[in-house]
């Protein structure tokens, strides 16, 4: 498996989102569209970077310093108790208030809200564990 987050990781992760309907298709329906960076916790940049255009992954790779919508953190462990478990609603809010996930950018309490964006969200942890 490639070493997450790196530039193959997150290719493989943009085939695993776009091949997701209750992920790309769900958004789109929303004109979903943003970048989403993904690192671990105490750095000082996001490791890999993902660009949505209504709801599909258009480019991922390893972040070069692009601005970032959402800036997405856990620890490495976090991460791969994530990608093994998947994440629903109840533990992705433990996760949040516990402070086991960082919201470096974005919006967590306007996403959570809105069950056309929570549920995707959601659905992404699960896709996540699919990259090989």
């Amino acid at each position: 498996m490639a070493e997450l987050f790196s530039d193959a990781w997150m290719k493989s992760y943009m085939e695993e989102w776009n091949n997701e309907p209750e992920l790309s298709d769900a958004l789109a329906k929303i004109n979903f569209s943003t970048t989403i960076g993904y690192g671990i916790k105490d750095d000082d940049k996001a490791k890999g970077i993902i660009t949505i255009e209504n709801g599909k992954v258009i480019s991922a790779g390893a972040y070069n310093g692009e601005e970032l919508n959402w800036d997405l953190r856990a620890t490495e462990a976090n991460w791969n108790k994530w990608l093994e478990k998947g994440l629903g609603m109840a533990s992705l809010g433990a996760a949040y208030v516990g402070g086991k996930l960082k919201f470096k950018s974005g919006d967590y309490g306007a996403m959570i809200k809105e069950p056309r964006m929570a549920g995707p969200f959601v659905k992404s942890f699960t896709v996540m564990g699919r990259v090989s």
